[in-house]
């Protein structure tokens, strides 16, 4: 990770010091962990969607004095 840009400034990370690349790191992670996450909520979103198709289907074909 040579370079980074913070606030629109270019920053050479070796010449940083050890405290700002570590929390450069963290912020990196985090961002890799919402990703992540956000696509598990996708994910989730899109079989919540495909079960209740698949429930209104099953209920369409009960005989009425089931419904």
């Amino acid at each position: 990770m040579p370079k980074v840009t913070i606030n629109g400034k270019e920053y050479d990370t070796e010449k940083l010091p050890k405290e700002a690349v570590d929390l450069i790191n963290s912020i990196l992670f985090v961002e890799n962990e919402l990703r992540k996450l956000q696509n598990q909520i996708k994910i989730y979103n899109a079989a919540k969607t495909l079960y209740s198709q698949r429930l209104q289907s099953v209920i369409s074909k009960l005989p009425q004095e089931e419904k």
